[in-house]
């Protein structure tokens, strides 16, 4: 049942649909800027609005600005707004509501989307038609309250948005920092070197081309701890078989745990105290690298702190540096980043397709090596600049669940949008 008020209403009596339909491949162009930018489908879509990659010179349909698209195919229900007018494709459906502000009529929508994949999953090429989205059914605020649900969205959406932006923006700032640190590095006043073209006093040739004079180039094998052994990869063959992972034990790492940077743990596989004792020689160690070597190769990332007992898998290269010689925190950016290490595992992959990154390809991996004070310094203005987007992110998050409980709550009237405005009109009496 609605709440008082609220009234559930067919799609198709309170907004006009257009049907997408695809135009004819040769007014499609690799260009967006070219006639009407094209949206095929959903794979076009963004955070809110679409990202086209296509142009097209002679549209067979067209959204309008303002305009809710949603995927009519497989995936179906994704929904997007039109910041401007779209030659959409038959993937696509345009929704136009004059009475309803697009970015409500799009979060109605989009509250309702599981019916309609209930209904694709039926279909034989899980697609939905013009009358399944006319008889789409949403439960609408009552009238009254329906610009200022639209307006608390727009305010939502808007700190959501300039959250997005900050996030973006520093993360192009630690790329291009990353650049410079891992090739340039930190001069005695704590200042990035100039680049070798405009001070080349300042640098030296080596193994891995110019580096500051003050660099060292050296293996990883020559970077390894004293742990026996301090490179190796998980348990292979019958050393550790199917049926004798566990339900609850201790982990069993693999790639799913280790990204770009991130050790996620969320763990799937276990084993038990005993078999961890027979295979301890695969046991991970707090600031380890752990490198992936099967799916997409070459992610790293380090094993935190508070990782207790855990195993690696056949899947992973786990490595143990010495920290009096180099920066675990370093070392694992150098892997993900550095250009010098990315061309080396490039180069080993000439002549075939390398299913895994070898203990050779790894050992004779070469790394530039700054003194130690000036790896600490560098590991601090990285370290700094991701704890800044971490904690964007983290407000991100909040933002996002806050938007989402907060329309569930206005949106089926568990809320009611009265005292919710005499709540913020006293706020804004006594600042």
């Amino acid at each position: 049942m609605s709440e008082p008020g609220f009234q559930r209403v067919a799609l198709g009596e309170i907004a006009y649909l257009e049907m997408g339909q695809s135009p004819d491949s040769r007014y499609v162009l690799d260009d967006p800027f070219v006639g009407y930018p094209f949206l095929q489908g959903n794979a076009e879509f963004g955070a809110v609005f679409p990202e086209p990659e296509f142009g097209c010179t002679k549209p067979a349909k067209l959204c309008k600005a303002g305009d809710v698209l949603i995927s009519v195919r497989a995936p179906v229900g994704a929904v997007n707004l039109a910041d401007r007018d779209y030659c959409i494709g038959r993937g696509l459906a345009a929704i136009r509501a004059p009475n309803i502000k697009p970015s409500l009529m799009g979060e109605l929508v989009a509250r309702q989307s599981s019916d309609l994949r209930r209904v694709a999953q039926g279909t034989t090429f899980e697609a939905i038609n013009k009358k399944d989205l006319q008889s789409l059914v949403l439960n609408l605020p009552p009238n009254d309250d329906l610009p200022v649900v639209a307006q608390i969205l727009d305010t939502l959406d808007t700190a959501i948005a300039q959250t997005q932006a900050i996030i973006a923006k520093l993360k192009a700032v630690k790329q291009g920092l990353l650049h410079d640190l891992l090739t340039r590095g930190i001069d005695a006043n704590g200042e990035l070197r100039p680049p070798q073209s405009e001070a080349p006093q300042l640098y030296k040739p080596s193994e891995l081309g110019w580096i500051p004079k003050e660099w060292d180039s050296k293996q990883l094998a020559g970077l390894l701890g004293d742990f026996d052994p301090a490179m190796r990869s998980g348990p292979f063959g019958s050393a550790l078989l199917k049926q004798e992972l566990v339900e609850d034990g201790l982990p069993l790492l693999g790639i799913d745990n280790v990204h770009t940077e991130r050790f996620i743990a969320d763990y799937t596989r276990f084993v038990t105290s005993r078999k961890f004792a027979q295979l301890v020689r695969y046991a991970v160690r707090p600031d380890d690298l752990m490198i992936t070597i099967m799916g997409t190769v070459g992610r790293c990332c380090l094993v935190p702190e508070n990782i207790g007992q855990a195993l690696s898998s056949k899947h992973t290269w786990t490595i143990s540096i010495n920290q009096d010689a180099y920066s675990p925190y370093l070392a694992m950016l150098q892997v993900n980043y550095s250009p010098w290490v990315l061309g080396h595992f490039a180069r080993d992959q000439q002549g075939g397709t390398m299913a895994a990154i070898r203990s050779e390809t790894l050992r004779s991996t070469r790394l530039p090596v700054p003194p130690r004070e000036e790896q600490r310094l560098m590991e601090k203005v990285l370290r700094e600049l991701s704890k800044r987007i971490d904690s964007e992110a983290d407000s991100l998050a909040k933002r996002q669940l806050e938007k989402a409980g907060l329309m569930d709550d206005l949106l089926t009237g568990r809320v009611h949008v009265t005292p919710l405005l005499a709540g913020v009109r006293q706020e804004k009496e006594c600042a």
